[in-house]
């Protein structure tokens, strides 16, 4: 009788001691842990970077680099303690295996499922603003590099847990880490701040394209370091990832500059069809209807008028001679939630007082102050006007005094007929930025 023996391939074979790990114990936990951390973290401020690729970008990682890497460092730990805390230290020892492979077998699962967790989180923030994106495009390449981050930190920490296997070394690593972190962080003055993943980069800029990676490779060279000084048959092997790791360290500190402006965020889109026209910034191209919708009213009564800016822009800094400001958009969370304009009336009153505000005026005539809040109210009423208006009513003799000036100003306005009113705006904004009340049309 002849037995057959099936023989199993090799890589399956080599695989069976980590499915163990893979499916249950501490490593399927770790990777929840830092799931659901990094989902509490986005969720709560989730109107501030909802809608906006850069917002989202920044976000994500702010929370993967000063929450998740903590937290890999832990779970490592905690992993990399256990043979300790169980005694099979000895036992362990006598495996036909070598330490590496010992050391990456209890190692890995943990790293993979705490990288999962983080993917998963960031997959889940790309989708929430993929929904209701205002423009631009997404930024892949930092949750892909932030991922290997967390990878490379599970591993450090696993060696370190190796070494310390004190209960409390997990939670102290993770604060150590968390500190050295939000130092390197926030503290931009300080000479090694480019060795923080986290490079200040505010929604109008990037980084340059090879720090991602080489971040990664500082990171990933020291746990690699750790982990070969603590398993290697030779020692020595471990000089090659220090190598690296110092070689991009020098490479981020002495850097002239780490990042560059956003180039689409130094575009605009115009709609052309009205006067002025309605430009955004490119970033947020796909509220331009919604902006232009809002602005409608305004721009409608401005119809056949002379004199008026060539456009609405949303700029930072001053505006150019023939510009008028839009309201900002930014932050997210304000006036623009989830892809939407919250309050349309204000948008359009804040953008009518760019074009009949005198601001930079130390003072203002009665008469041109009432002119103003006339064209104001003919473009684009303020939300509060009626508010203003019946607290003046039970006010003194003079607030009801003002009242009825300015109610006779809006009146006189809007009797005009449609030409006389169109060549009397043309004259008043041939004067919207003047102070001296004696060349200002009043009403």
């Amino acid at each position: 009788m002849t037995l057959l023996i099936e023989k199993k391939p090799e890589a399956a074979a080599g695989f069976r001691p980590l499915r163990p790990e893979f499916r249950r114990g501490f490593a399927p936990l770790a990777g929840a842990a830092v799931l659901l951390t990094l989902l509490v973290a986005l969720a709560e401020p989730a109107a501030s970077w909802q809608g906006g690729w850069a917002e989202t970008r920044d976000r994500t990682h702010a929370a993967a680099v000063l929450l998740g890497i903590p937290l890999a460092l832990a779970a490592g730990c905690w992993q990399g303690g256990r043979e300790r805390r169980c005694r099979t230290g000895d036992l362990l020892r006598t495996s036909v295996r070598g330490a590496l492979p010992r050391f990456l077998a209890s190692a890995v699962p943990v790293a993979l499922w705490v990288a999962v967790g983080h993917l998963v989180a960031a997959g889940c923030a790309l989708l929430a603003t993929w929904y209701c994106a205002t423009g631009d495009s997404p930024y892949l390449v930092v949750p892909l590099t932030d991922t290997l981050l967390l990878f490379a930190a599970a591993l450090g920490g696993q060696a370190v847990g190796r070494v310390v296997p004190w209960r409390l070394t997990a939670p102290v690593l993770a604060t150590c880490g968390y500190v050295v972190l939000g130092f390197l962080s926030y503290d931009h003055r300080n000479t090694y701040a480019g060795l923080s993943p986290l490079i200040d980069t505010s929604v109008t800029k990037l980084t340059v394209w090879w720090q991602p990676w080489v971040s990664v490779l500082w990171v990933g060279g020291l746990a690699a370091t750790a982990v070969l000084a603590l398993t290697a048959r030779r020692r020595a092997v471990a000089l090659v990832p220090l190598a690296l790791a110092t070689a991009a360290a020098i490479t981020l500190v002495e850097a002239d500059e780490l990042t560059r402006p956003n180039p689409v965020a130094r575009r605009q889109v115009c709609d052309t069809s009205t006067t002025p026209q309605v430009c955004v910034n490119k970033r947020y191209e796909e509220l331009l209807p919604q902006i232009t919708e809002a602005l409608s009213g305004l721009t409608g009564r401005l119809e056949g008028v002379d004199n008026l800016p060539v456009r609405f822009e949303d700029r930072a800094g001053r505006s150019r001679p023939d510009e008028a400001r839009l309201p900002m958009v930014t932050p997210l969370g304000r006036s623009v939630v989830r892809g939407k304009l919250t309050d349309p009336e204000l948008y359009a009153w804040e953008a009518g007082m760019s074009l009949v505000g005198r601001g930079e005026c130390d003072t203002t005539d009665d008469a041109v102050a009432r002119t103003d809040r006339a064209v104001e109210h003919y473009l684009a009423p303020s939300p509060m006007e009626k508010y203003f208006d019946d607290l003046a009513a039970k006010g003194t003799e003079a607030d009801r005094a003002k009242l009825k000036a300015r109610q006779q100003a809006r009146a006189r306005l809007l009797g005009m007929a449609q030409d006389e009113r169109r060549e009397w705006l043309s004259e008043y904004f041939a004067t919207a930025d003047v102070c001296d009340p004696s060349g200002v049309p009043t009403l």
